[in-house]
């Protein structure tokens, strides 16, 4: 049953006990230094030696004849001290037993297993032993807000990081409600991360402000940098791109996704090494130039390990073939543009080209496809798992026939050019989709009728695993959510966008409230949730009730009164984000949430009825809080027309801009 516990190898019964306990330690989510530090110290002494009483207790006296080493939180585990009492197992209590902390041979070999960053935040909080070996062997860092903390803290905090996600400006930054220079610039990080991790070898950035400069410091101050990944960056061009490809000689990833990127041409392709074959990952499907086929061509030739490369509208069909024939072995594809008149070969050798990718599972891209060229990808589709159709204008006969061939399918985005006859073969030939994104084709055109409450009431009877969801629509039923909601229990995030705002129930004329009502009663698993429509505060109600595992909340011109907020920060005891635009909620409804905000990651209201003294307010009576304020040109001194609170243990930021007023 167990191995030797001597030099490197450990129990197995001590590995599969410790990560069943792993698995249930207290789900705490305060990873770095902050609030309540003294009481959160107790109770991590009181919870060691509960758990070294049960691991005793499990793990018999094969456990018990270890060396076991003591820990300084300034370095890795220095003493080695003999344990020389055999212990009964059976005697073993809380109150009599010492407690010993577990060998390192044992310990962070199991720590290695826990790849959730909320697990190993829970990890570090058990004990100081726990705390510093957590510390050492953590290789990846997850920020979800590059304010919350200062680099200097991450660097100090986790010594051996290898893998950096960072996030940056508050997600409604891609609805144009965020001012372009607002910050989130990634260069101060960088520099800190230079110093403290120059074997740094991945690192990717979300909404933050990226400079050509950056780029090329990244590049050539990480010897060993492997990945990047950039979505819904801006300020950069693809002269950064070039540096990236220029210096990088180890480079396995380079994903560039929906980024307001300067795009100066194509020839930053040519830039990579002749001498680079470790490329995996390459993306550049949201840039507009034409690209320099033969350097992209040869990188594609001698990247044998490449499983993903997601190329833009340029890349015709008949160069996609080619690139198709030198890497059979994609799990990935984003195609170039379906338009016929690019086309010189027959429909017979380019079906043969993506019927060659044997582990092809994603297809993305189809940009300006026809019925004729459609057919092309069909010997591909039974393996798919993922079809992002978002860029490709479907009609219903089309997107019946393709998915005739999708029994596998697990994931699907579309375009609402799709109908409600679309959606219904979705319902017919997808029993195992899980996710289903309708995206509308043109949102400012209220003629187009798009899809309805029928083709989303149609999904959910035929796709009964479907746990995530976001549809946009022109109008909705509250019988139609609650079947819905019936039909797919699972839900796991909710976001439904009638494109009207303040739209009703069109047929019975009365607020969605049930709808969402509906939602939060019978998906006990809901994490996420959009809400839209006409809703008074009874929807806030039945939110603060029953969706006591949601962790994201957005909100737009909905509610009554302050009533409907004070409904969500009263309940609700997962919340860790809640996005607001266009409500009637004020100051009251803000100070209703002092209890909450600091287990919360972040709150953003705009355009509702706060000034700038409930902001004052909030700020004094929660001072580990940043509470910003961001002004209009035209907006009147009193009022606090854009919000945005987050918790953080780094204090004010500095690079602010004059337009936001940190309170």
């Amino acid at each position: 049953m167990c191995a030797s516990l001597r030099g490197t190898t450990f129990c197995r019964c001590y590995n599969v006990t410790c990560f069943i306990f792993l698995r249930h330690v207290s789900k705490a989510t305060c990873w770095l230094p902050g609030s309540g530090e003294r009481e959160r110290e107790r109770e991590r002494e009181e919870r060691n030696s509960e758990f070294h009483y049960w691991v005793l207790s499990s793990c018999k006296s094969n456990l018990l004849n270890l060396p076991y080493r003591s820990m300084d939180l300034n370095q890795k585990r220095t003493k080695t001290v003999d344990r020389v009492d055999p212990v009964d197992p059976a005697a073993v209590s809380p109150e009599s037993t010492p407690v010993y902390p577990f060998p390192d041979e044992v310990l962070e070999p199991v720590l290695s297993l826990i790849n959730s960053h909320k697990d190993r935040s829970s990890v570090s909080l058990v004990c100081k032993d726990w705390y510093n070996a957590e510390r050492w062997s953590r290789r990846h860092v997850f920020i979800g807000n590059c304010y919350s903390v200062s680099p200097e803290i991450v660097a100090g905090r986790f010594p051996q990081i290898r893998s950096v996600t960072l996030k940056g400006k508050p997600r409604f930054s891609d609805f144009n409600l965020v001012p372009e220079d607002w910050g989130a610039d990634v260069h101060p990080w960088l520099s800190v991360l230079a110093k403290a991790y120059p074997f740094l070898e991945e690192l990717r950035l979300k909404r933050m402000a990226v400079s050509d400069e950056s780029l090329e410091f990244l590049a050539t101050n990480f010897p060993e940098f492997k990945a990047l990944s950039l979505l819904s960056c801006d300020g950069f061009s693809t002269d950064g791109l070039k540096a990236i490809a220029t210096h990088c000689r180890n480079l396995t990833e380079l994903d560039i996704q929906e980024n307001g990127i300067d795009d100066l041409g194509g020839d930053w392709l040519s830039c990579f090494p002749e001498t680079l074959t470790s490329l995996e990952v390459l993306n550049f499907a949201s840039l507009n130039s034409e690209v320099d086929y033969n350097a992209l061509e040869k990188l594609v030739t001698r990247c044998k390990s490449l499983r993903v490369l997601k190329v833009n509208r340029n890349i015709s069909l008949d160069q996609l073939e080619r690139l198709l024939l030198r890497a059979p072995q994609l799990t990935e594809l984003g195609t170039g543009t379906f338009m016929q008149d690019l086309v010189t070969r027959s429909v017979a050798e380019l079906e043969g080209s993506f019927g060659n990718c044997k582990n092809l599972l994603t297809i993305s891209g189809l940009w300006d496809t026809t019925s004729l060229f459609l057919p092309v990808i069909y010997p591909a589709c039974a393996r798919l798992t993922f079809l992002n159709l978002s860029y490709a204008t479907l009609r219903s006969v089309e997107l019946a026939d393709l998915l005739t061939h999708c029994k596998s399918l697990k994931r699907l985005w579309v375009l609402d050019t799709v109908g409600d006859s679309g959606l219904e073969a979705v319902g017919s030939c997808c029993p195992l989709l899980e996710e289903l994104r309708v995206f509308p084709a043109d949102p400012f055109d209220q003629e187009v009728a798009g899809v309805t409450e029928s083709g989303f009431v149609s999904v959910s009877r035929g796709c009964p695993k479907l746990h995530y969801v976001l549809y946009f629509c022109h109008q909705m039923t509250n019988a139609a959510v609650a079947t819905i909601a019936r039909n797919c229990p699972g839900f796991t995030h909710f976001r439904l966008c009638i494109m009207n705002p303040g739209q009703p129930d069109y047929l019975t004329n009365e607020p969605m409230d049930e709808a969402f009502g509906a939602v939060v009663k019978t998906c006990p698993n809901l994490q996420r949730l959009a809400v839209s429509g006409r809703l008074t505060d009874l929807t806030f109600e039945y939110i603060g009730k029953y969706a006591k595992n949601m962790e994201t909340l957005s909100v737009a011109f909905a509610g009554s009164s302050d009533l409907g907020l004070k409904y969500v920060l009263g309940g609700c005891p997962k919340l860790r984000k809640l996005e607001i635009r266009d409500c009637p909620f004020g100051n009251a409804a803000l100070l209703s949430g002092l209890t909450k905000y600091e287990s919360m990651r972040s709150l953003w209201m705009s355009a509702c009825n706060l000034t700038m003294n409930g902001c004052r307010v909030l700020a004094k009576e929660m001072p580990r809080l940043n509470v910003e304020v961001m002004k209009d040109e035209d907006s009147e001194d009193s009022q606090a027309h854009k919000v945005y609170v987050y918790r953080t243990v780094a204090g004010p930021r500095r690079d602010a801009p004059p337009f936001v007023l940190t309170l």
